[in-house]
């Protein structure tokens, strides 16, 4: 179809070209019966670009690609890459403990020029419904039989630094872009996650003319606490503990992700260990005592200043209850995290679609509820954390969350996965 017509026809609309919908149109790349578009408001792919910091490492198996663990035989696949590019023996000869996250992300844009199905640089403003999905976008009008959004997470930083943010507050994900020259100055990371470790870890590892003046680290989390990667933990991260999770009561739900965001959310060891000996040599072999600070179980209950004045965070000791700890620095470094992104492009459906909470509710297929036909999808990706689990924006389940919606869309049933070791459900409820 010609990308000029003002009204085109897919069996699958994809908005958003990021990890998820890419691994679902490299999926769907097989099925041609699948007439499929995905459009990406970015003009090229991108993923986490601004935290690209040198040694920054994958945290996931690289079998955990955008295809390998629903279709090990895709062409899409992150062996398929490794081969094309004339790499494959170099990547076994280095053996990386861990894959170095530039080398993953240069692995999905490769997939996404490969795909003429993804199409960067137009924007969907809007999804109506009239039989069929009429998506309109800066380019034109398509229509679609089911619609797949994948628009990923944005930043999210406290409320009290939101209308601060610019060159010196500015949330990790710009870390490369914004912190090039801060030799000599006063730096706060705040966030005890991979991601804060991770800028913690490039500002006190620089070379001496281009260290700050002092850079401070400072969590809410007990301590500095690494990732939960041990073999059991990460049955979490299987396709059966994902379906026995979303039958669980909310409450429970939510519990339980409280209770283990650390084998999601923690640091990895390589990393703690990589700071834990850059604090040694600065600290006790080079002299340095005051180039570095560590401030974990606090809550930042504000910030005042001036970006040209300097700030003054205000911090509180969650077992001492004391309020009024203060830190003076020049720049802060928000590692706060991210939260899924709005889908404003919904608002003339939304009133027909369920919600569960701040979400929109999720079917076994990752398919809207909502009052259309039933062979009308909208499905959401990395978007139901609190109905999947800790999973749901990780990597992990990429390609089965792909699989369950092309499925869908083809009306068969192609998973055979092995169940867990681990009985999660009772017998009773089994039998049932």
């Amino acid at each position: 179809m010609s990308r000029d017509d003002d009204d085109r026809h897919f069996r699958c609309l994809g908005i958003g070209a990021g990890p998820a919908n890419l691994s679902l149109a490299s999926l769907m790349h097989g099925h041609t019966e699948i007439t499929n578009r995905f459009l990406e408001r970015r003009p090229t792919f991108g993923w986490h670009d601004g935290q690209q910091m040198p040694g920054a490492t994958l945290q996931v198996s690289t079998l955990k690609d955008l295809v390998t663990l629903s279709d090990p035989t895709n062409a899409f696949s992150f062996l398929s890459y490794l081969h094309e590019q004339g790499r494959l023996y170099h990547f076994i000869n280095a053996q990386f403990d861990a894959v170095p996250r530039q080398e993953f992300r240069n692995y999905m844009q490769w997939a996404s020029r490969r795909n003429a199905n993804i199409a960067f640089g137009e924007e969907v403003l809007s999804v109506d419904f009239d039989g069929e999905f009429v998506v309109r976008t800066t380019a034109g009008t398509m229509r679609a039989d089911n619609i797949a959004i994948g628009v990923g997470t944005e930043t999210w930083v406290p409320q009290h630094a939101r209308d601060a943010l610019g060159p010196t507050q500015f949330h990790v994900s710009e870390f490369l872009y914004r912190a090039s020259e801060l030799a000599g100055k006063r730096v706060a990371v705040v966030g005890g996650g991979q991601s804060g470790a991770e800028a913690f870890l490039d500002l006190i590892s620089r070379p001496a003319n281009e260290l700050p003046r002092r850079v401070a680290w400072v969590s809410r989390r007990p301590n500095f606490l690494p990732i939960d990667d041990s073999p059991f933990t990460n049955d979490y991260y299987m396709p059966s503990f994902s379906d026995y999770f979303a039958k669980l009561e909310r409450t429970t739900r939510d519990a339980f992700s409280r209770r283990h965001i650390l084998t999601s959310d923690g640091i990895s060891e390589p990393t703690l260990r990589d700071i834990y000996q850059r604090a040694y040599l600065h600290r006790f072999v080079h002299g340095s005592v005051d180039l570095f600070a560590l401030y974990p179980n606090r809550e930042v209950l504000q910030v005042t200043g001036a970006e040209d004045d300097g700030w003054k965070i205000t911090l509180a000791h969650n077992d001492l209850h004391d309020v009024g700890e203060e830190l003076d620095v020049d720049v802060i470094v928000w590692a706060t995290g991210f939260r899924p992104a709005r889908m404003d492009f919904l608002a003339p459906i939304a009133h027909r679609l369920e919600r569960e909470g701040d979400e929109l509710r999720i079917d076994d297929s990752f398919a809207v509820t909502w009052d259309g036909p039933a062979d009308r999808n909208i499905f959401v990706q990395n978007a139901a954390r609190g109905q999947r689990g800790l999973a749901d924006p990780n990597l992990s389940l990429l390609a089965w969350r792909a699989q369950r919606i092309v499925d869908k869309i083809r009306g068969v049933r192609t998973e055979n996965q092995t169940p867990s070791f681990i009985e999660w459900s009772s017998k009773q409820e089994v039998a049932s």
